[in-house]
């Protein structure tokens, strides 16, 4: 039996520059925010900011007003898809992606079965779609008209089962950029204004736009991004259109032929990352990024900072003040910065506090952030 050629490996380092060529971070992408929106299949969005943020990173000359524009417009959404997390998706993928990861949404709802003993969850799902297209409601609210029905059940698990069961997004101005907002939910199809699209057959189509943005990976890879399992079979039926690759530790990658993976020398400059950023938490191995001496430093009591990359790598946690009149933005390095280093890193602060930032004043520390 003729032995199957080894694949070749692919240094932590080599992978490095691949993902951040994906991932719009070796150099910013002269694109519209709606398309890079759309290649980078969401923004993690657990607060309101970040999305702007994982933008002015990845986008020359990105003005947090694009964005904003199209949250007004009903272009973008906020809505909970991969991994139970609140994601800003162009409306098309509001209503391709969460279909794919309903399942995963029923099997979240197993958890509250106790606290949903009697509850016809799809006459809650009918209800509960009354009630949001009738008018948007808060989560108090929309628990609250669910108890008149179900007086017995538990008002956490009620409100649950309609954010599994519904496709329901975050209204307008919640989200806008300089603006504040309660999150008030309606449905995506009344939203938008058009039907959500049916289950795809197979995941085949998301899993080359994941290895497109996020890319070489691993199945387990993107079982963490999606939230799904059993992605092993999609895979494999794409094998022969993709190239394979192993990491450092003998694990198969998976690729798209013509993606870019640059040199591992490639330069990589300073990148200010948001709380949330896909980047860090779309992988089973995050090696990629974070350096495994860092990783307590990061998601210390399940917190998750704003991480610095500097050569491509995680190397530091920052946060950002503002008053009236000055921005002061914060870093505190996990290991040491060279003085080329921290001259880059306060030059990309800059260019973040002038775009980001409202307060005229800018003002830039290297310190501890718990001093």
């Amino acid at each position: 039996m003729t032995a199957s050629p080894a694949k070749a490996v692919l240094s932590t380092r080599a992978l490095n520059r691949a993902t951040l060529a994906r991932q719009l971070l070796l150099s910013r992408a002269a694109m519209p925010a709606a398309d890079a929106v759309e290649h980078l299949v969401g923004l993690q969005a657990q607060n309101t900011k970040p999305p702007y943020y994982q933008l002015f990173a990845r986008l020359e000359g990105f003005d947090p007003e694009e964005l904003s524009g199209l949250m007004a417009s009903r272009d973008v959404v906020r809505i909970v898809t991969m991994r139970s997390t609140i994601h800003t998706h162009t409306a098309d993928d509001c209503l391709t992606l969460r279909p794919l990861v309903q399942a995963a949404r029923d099997r979240e709802l197993n958890a509250f079965r106790k606290g949903l003993v009697g509850v016809d969850l799809d006459r809650l799902a009918a209800l509960s779609r009354d009630l949001v297209e009738e008018l948007p409601r808060t989560m108090p609210e929309l628990r609250e008209a669910l108890l008149k029905e179900w007086p017995d059940a538990d008002p956490f698990a009620l409100a649950v089962a309609a954010r599994c069961k519904l496709p329901l997004v975050q209204v307008t101005p919640r989200g806008l950029w300089g603006r504040s907002g309660q999150v008030a939910l309606t449905t995506a199809e009344h939203w938008l204004g058009r039907p959500s699209e049916p289950a795809p057959a197979t995941p085949d189509a998301t899993v080359l736009r994941y290895l497109a943005a996020f890319g070489p990976a691993s199945v387990k890879d993107m079982q963490t991004w999606a939230g799904l399992t059993r992605l092993r079979e999609a895979f494999e039926r794409l094998r022969p259109r993709l190239v394979t690759f192993s990491d450092e530790n003998g694990v198969e990658l998976f690729d798209l032929p013509d993606a870019p993976r640059p040199a591992q020398d490639t330069p990589s400059p300073p990148r200010f990352l948001p709380e949330f950023d896909n980047l860090l938490l779309s992988y089973a191995d995050r090696s990629r990024v974070v350096p495994p001496e860092y990783r307590p430093r990061i998601w210390r009591t399940n917190a998750y900072y704003r991480s610095l990359l500097v050569d491509g790598f995680t190397a530091g946690i920052w946060r950002m003040d503002e008053t009236k009149d000055t921005a002061t933005l914060t870093i505190e390095a996990l290991g040491t910065f060279t003085r080329a280093q921290r001259a880059d890193i306060a030059e990309e602060g800059e260019r973040m506090l002038g775009t980001m930032a409202s307060a005229a004043g800018h003002d830039i520390r290297f310190a501890p952030l718990d001093a």
